[in-house]
């Protein structure tokens, strides 16, 4: 009786979602679990029992161990984290001015350039691959960075999102900096982009966890197993005489995610307070 009057119809409320949430929460993590134990376990206990606990631990350093001798794990590694930071960068180099000019200044086209970015993030991205393949093959740029960076250079998504948040810095702090001597790219380097950090942060989580992942364009591009990113990677743990190593491919496939995870555990602040402030939730 007493236990009945403390919970008010508010604290039911809001134990039905909570449960409901760790309930989804449990159904999402699910195939990462599959994953870990898979991981831990001989391969013949790999089917027998799928979400049983592993008899023998040794197996977790045996799966991990031959996940970086039966491919160039290392490598596949090391291709992701050049392609990513790549990318970052020169996205970045080419969405900062192109927002700061399409927020604070009002000159001919710049609706239509605007326009043009909104366009562009309509498009699939499978539109345009096949002619950039095709140059791609004339420029003999195929099996290399150039090839996994150059279509995803200029982000139109990070030019919309910076530029709705530079519109909502001060003019009148951007006039008095120029009556002090700034230049426009003062202006943009010590004002402008300090002030849209978190936004900054929040594309960072989104361009690296994106071409972090992405099969689609490496696998059509890439050939050999030395410009491999981690996704594709993952293939080359196929074996045509004894079939796939599960044991060791999820272990691979551990290692693969583990970066991105330290990376959005880290911005995690940054991440949620960038899309609050635009307006992404």
């Amino acid at each position: 009786m007493g236990i009945r009057a403390k919970i008010t119809p508010a604290k039911f409320s809001a134990i039905g979602a909570h449960a409901i949430l760790i309930l989804i929460a449990g159904v999402v993590l699910l195939p990462y679990l599959w994953m870990l134990l898979t991981a831990m376990r001989a391969p013949a206990e790999i089917f027998s029992s799928p979400f049983g606990l592993p008899h023998d631990l040794s197996f977790l350093f045996d799966n991990f161990r031959r996940a970086f001798q039966s491919v160039p794990m290392a490598r596949f590694l090391l291709n992701g984290a050049v392609v990513v930071t790549c990318l970052l960068v020169l996205q970045l180099a080419v969405a900062v001015p192109c927002a700061y000019a399409l927020a604070k200044f009002d000159f001919r086209g710049s609706k239509l350039m605007f326009g043009a970015v909104v366009a562009a993030l309509c498009v699939p991205i499978q539109v345009p691959m096949l002619p950039i393949y095709i140059a791609l093959a004339y420029m003999g740029a195929l099996d290399s960075y150039f090839s996994l960076i150059f279509p995803f250079a200029v982000s139109p998504f990070a030019i919309f999102l910076l530029r709705q948040q530079f519109k909502s810095f001060p003019d009148e702090i951007i006039q008095a900096a120029r009556l002090d001597g700034f230049s426009e790219i003062e202006i943009m380097a010590r004002l402008i982009v300090p002030s849209a950090k978190p936004v900054i942060a929040a594309f960072a989580i989104f361009s690296i966890t994106a071409h972090w992942n992405d099969l689609y364009w490496p696998l059509i591009v890439v050939s050999s197993e030395t410009m491999a990113t981690p996704p594709l990677g993952m293939l080359f743990f196929r074996d045509g005489d004894v079939g796939t190593d599960y044991g060791s491919l999820m272990a691979g496939a551990i290692v693969t995610v583990l970066p991105v995870m330290i990376i959005f555990l880290v911005a995690q602040r940054q991440f949620v307070r960038g899309l609050t402030m635009t307006g992404l939730r």
